[in-house]
């Protein structure tokens, strides 16, 4: 049976304070950001997932967006160096973790930068974001480090939202899914399928054909279920103030070593 363990990260006691880039900022309440947080560890677990708390970062606001610290391919875990500077202290402790779980750790070196949220994995594909926190120079370092284990690595072009899977994630079929407005360019897959719904365009994969989403993209998830998916959804509210979603706040580990 496939190892199902993922990474999270409690917020911290700044999180009102997280980098916005694409939007207003608004007031974060940061008790109901706990509860939320709490519920979608819930859902993580309730769906057989068990989570791997990494040390809290309390003097990092953007923390708890843990995805954006490591990018796990197989065996390897690439620990990223982040495009805003004031999130690159978040990634050492992330590196302790998947270091004592067994994985290949590499890692993104100056001058490249790369945030895990600009990469997009999906059939032997790796597709990574370029316009906003990650540079050629980091793509080109993750190919480097991602071709022992089969991967093809893509640019994608990114200049409306903050991350690549800001705009796109992929269902269990390969179909990529988007809302319109956000996405630069379409064309670049195969199969696209328009959400109505910004949130909608963010889903989680669980195993099989259990998605988890956020709760505000009613349309989307009826759509999703009328192809088939079973889909959970979750308060996020908080967290998207400060551009972040449901993809953000995890790094899930299928076959982790340990």
């Amino acid at each position: 049976m496939e190892t199902t363990k993922a990474l999270v990260r409690r917020p911290g006691p700044r999180l009102s304070e997280g980098l916005v880039t694409h939007i207003d900022r608004t007031e974060v309440d940061c008790d109901l950001a706990q509860r939320q947080w709490r519920d979608y560890v819930d859902a993580l677990h309730t769906a057989g997932w068990e989570t791997i708390e990494v040390d809290e970062a309390p003097d990092c606001p953007d923390a708890v967006f843990v995805e954006d610290a490591v990018v796990v391919y197989g065996s390897v875990a690439v620990v990223t160096r982040p495009g805003a500077d004031e999130r690159k202290p978040e990634v050492d402790a992330v590196e302790k973790s998947v270091r004592e779980l067994g994985y290949d750790v590499k890692r993104i070196e100056a001058p490249g930068t790369l945030d895990g949220g600009d990469v997009l994995k999906f059939g032997g594909k790796v597709w990574v974001g370029q316009g906003g926190r990650s540079n050629a120079e980091g793509l080109r370092q993750l190919r480097e480090h991602l071709v022992a284990e089969g991967a093809e690595t893509i640019g994608v072009p990114l200049t409306k939202v903050l991350h690549l899977k800001s705009a796109v994630t992929m269902l269990p079929d390969g179909t990529v899914i988007g809302y319109e407005p956000l996405v630069d360019d379409p064309t670049l897959w195969d199969s696209f399928l328009a959400v109505p719904e910004e949130s909608g365009a963010h889903v989680v994969l669980l195993g099989g054909s259990h998605l988890l989403m956020a709760a505000d993209a009613p349309r989307s998830a009826e759509l999703f279920r009328s192809r088939g998916y079973e889909v959970t959804e979750v308060d996020i509210s908080e967290f998207e103030k400060l551009e972040g979603c449901v993809t953000c706040l995890s790094v899930r580990l299928r076959g982790c070593p340990r």
